[in-house]
């Protein structure tokens, strides 16, 4: 095998910048939008119950925390070069704050989606400035240094669903409290960002102008096709991610728990094994193991009904997704490097775009269908169900707390629609899930409330488990993909990385 022929002294553009503390200052900004990943998610659950959301509509709110990304990526990104970094990162700052703010704040779904929004575009800012910042600071490195950047994103995934959690089992159980986690890491990297000063991007350093950026990024038929699996990769990544813990918590297992698990996992081997494993697989190589792991761990997972099942299936789905985001953003550095911060921005904003406006909804959609499908199995039981807790809930309206009397007529109403259409007919779709969430979420104590929850549980847990399967086949496709690439780089004499010079450096024969 080959070494690499870059040396690993910093390039002359970079002299007076601190390469290794803007690195450790662009990890924990990194970190905030993992923060804000892996709590948003753990309150999805609580926001549902709140404001009586139905699925489809929890999904675009985690859809909002992720494609709102896209906006700001696919907007500004190409323009690193003429905003400048910096300026980049301060208006993430405000995006942070300001979205916190109006999730805490807000009265209904569409207060809840502008607030997630509003936090994903700032989450795209950062990303769109990091990816071509790692990249310029360690142009001999990129691979294996844009995955020890991405080590904070399943670090911060760690910290925050760890914080979330310990929060609930220490009584503060306010979804509001637990969305404020999200100002702490954002505060260190307000300090730190500020702190430092930013080098020219590596197309700025090397002469590339906007005009050669955009050509080298849209003639290359090799960075169309990246692109477009990256519509996959993303979509079987952070589709099933999002909605991991509020499914194994439906069926009793606490899912924040498993996600802090799958992404401390991937933080671990991003820091510890990215650089033996790209020099024994090469980035294509690495690839297609991922995609045959993953496909392998989300069929485990929509099977999983005991918490030792499900971490199993937890681990190999880890496994498979860990170096993907990385692995497919150096990739493209390294083998397309003129396309500079515009074909990073669009390979990030592509994959967070697909995920929260098709991906995210489109697991919901099928969640709520196959959820329904164990309502209809059982009809005559879950309309008895109901009936009963509706009987129970009037008898105990009139001596609820005045505050709570909205909602639980609320509930009441909605299952008078549901048992009155049950009894002559099929059970309405949504509309029947809806009226026990409104139940539960009325927040009367009652044992027939409690059989609500019996019967909701575990056929949002089946209809979770069930469209995590609907997956695989995409797993399948880009693994295919990945397969043809790397036989096309051992004919050619192994993975080789592309110099902006024209220049080629061989990283190893694979």
């Amino acid at each position: 095998m080959a070494a690499s022929v870059a040396s690993s002294a910093p390039p002359a553009s970079l002299e007076g910048i601190h390469r290794d503390r803007l690195f450790v200052a662009s990890c924990c900004a990194l970190a905030v939008s993992a923060v804000a990943f892996a709590v948003i998610g753990d309150i999805l659950g609580a926001l549902k119950a709140q404001f009586i959301l139905d699925n489809q509509q929890v999904g675009y709110i985690g859809g909002a925390a992720i494609w709102g990304f896209s906006v700001s990526i696919l907007l500004l990104g190409p323009l690193c070069d003429v905003l400048g970094m910096k300026f980049l990162v301060r208006v993430a700052m405000v995006c942070h704050v300001v979205g916190v703010l109006i999730m805490i704040t807000a009265t209904g779904f569409w207060s809840l989606f502008t607030g997630a929004l509003v936090i994903s575009l700032g989450n795209g800012l950062i990303e769109a400035v990091c990816n071509p910042l790692v990249a310029t600071l360690y142009p001999e490195r990129k691979v294996h240094r844009l995955n020890q950047f991405h080590v904070w994103w399943p670090g911060g995934i760690v910290l925050g669903g760890l914080a979330s959690y310990g929060l609930a089992q220490v009584g503060i159980t306010s979804w509001k409290v637990r969305l404020g986690l999200i100002l702490i890491p954002a505060a260190v990297y307000i300090v730190l960002m500020l702190r430092e000063k930013f080098p020219a991007t590596e197309n700025q350093a090397s002469g590339v102008s906007t005009g050669e950026m955009f050509k080298a990024t849209f003639t290359s038929p090799l960075f169309l096709l990246m692109l477009a699996t990256m519509f996959i990769t993303a979509s079987i990544e952070l589709g099933p991610n999002r909605w991991i813990p509020a499914v194994l918590q439906s069926g009793g297992i606490p899912g924040i728990l498993v996600l802090v698990w799958i992404s401390g996992l991937m933080a671990v081997m991003r820091m510890k094994v990215s650089g033996p494993l790209i020099r024994l697989l090469s980035p294509t190589g690495i690839l297609f193991c991922s995609m045959i792991l993953v496909a392998l761990g989300l069929l485990m997972l929509s099977r999983a009904e005991t918490g030792t099942s499900a971490f199993i299936a937890a681990t190999v789905f880890a496994v498979g997704i860990c170096f993907i985001w990385p692995t497919m953003l150096g990739f493209v550095s390294e083998r397309v490097p003129r396309s500079g911060a515009l074909g990073l921005a669009l390979m990030g904003g592509a994959g967070m775009g697909v995920v929260g406006l098709v991906t995210s909804p489109w697991l919901g959609k099928i969640a709520d269908e196959k959820a329904h499908e164990r309502f209809v199995a059982e009809q005559p039981a879950v309309v008895a169900v109901l009936d009963t807790a509706r009987n129970a809930l009037r008898a105990k309206l009139p001596s609820v707390h005045e505050d709570q009397k909205a909602d639980v007529q609320r509930a009441i109403d909605a299952t008078d629609k549901v048992v009155t259409a049950g009894a002559s007919g099929p059970l309405p779709p949504i509309a029947t899930a809806n009226a026990m969430r409104a139940m539960i979420g009325a927040g009367v104590a009652d044992p027939a409330v409690d059989r609500v929850q019996a019967v909701l549980g575990p056929a949002e847990n089946f209809g979770g488990r069930t469209s995590f399967r609907y997956c695989v086949p995409l797993a399948l496709i880009a693994a295919v993909v990945f397969a043809l690439i790397y036989a096309s780089d051992r004919r050619r004499g192994g993975y080789r990385v592309e110099r902006i010079s024209g220049a080629e450096g061989m990283v190893g024969a694979h």
